[in-house]
């Protein structure tokens, strides 16, 4: 089943995730630095690194929505698409949450509960990923309909499969 949004043949939110992922999983790294250490500058970059964490998951997910309304209804990818979103709304709020504790001046020295909410958020996208993964490489979401290992460019523009673009 393809994507519903593509740029260049590729799908937008398979693009766009690795960026939430990667900052919001620095942001984690930071926080555990800076509770080994009490290094306050650790958890200072982790204030910034989460607030840019939660707005490019928020625009991953847009692309996200729309390549769910495009999985067939009463199907188990489409079970796995609401958990794995759903999932990470909540990864986006309990990063946000741990962010908003950091403000007014203890973005230095957060507390406990904002590096909490962190590695929570952190963790639970370790499942809500798992969860991506499964979507793509075991129930073919936004994967080229007749993909295979000699299929021609994305940018050529020809179908992954000969005989591809009369079967759409």
């Amino acid at each position: 089943m393809e994507a519903r949004v593509k740029l260049f043949g590729h799908p937008v939110h398979q693009m766009l995730i690795v960026l939430p992922l990667g900052i919001l999983t620095g942001a984690v790294i930071f926080d555990v630095v800076h509770l080994l250490t009490g290094g306050g500058q650790w958890a200072l970059i982790a204030y910034w690194l989460i607030p840019v964490g939660v707005l490019s998951g928020l625009l991953a997910a847009v692309f996200g929505f729309a390549d769910w309304t495009k999985i067939p209804r009463a199907t188990r990818a489409k079970r796995v698409g609401a958990l794995h979103g759903s999932g990470n709304v909540v990864v986006v709020l309990l990063f946000l949450a741990s962010w908003l504790l950091r403000r007014g001046g203890v973005a230095t020295d957060p507390g406990i509960v904002p590096v909490v909410l962190s590695l929570a958020g952190g963790g639970l996208s370790m499942l809500t990923g798992w969860l991506g993964g499964e979507l793509v490489d075991r129930l073919g979401v936004g994967v080229d309909d007749g993909a295979n290992l000699d299929a021609p460019s994305s940018l050529s523009g020809l179908p992954a499969a000969p005989g591809a673009a009369a079967r759409r």
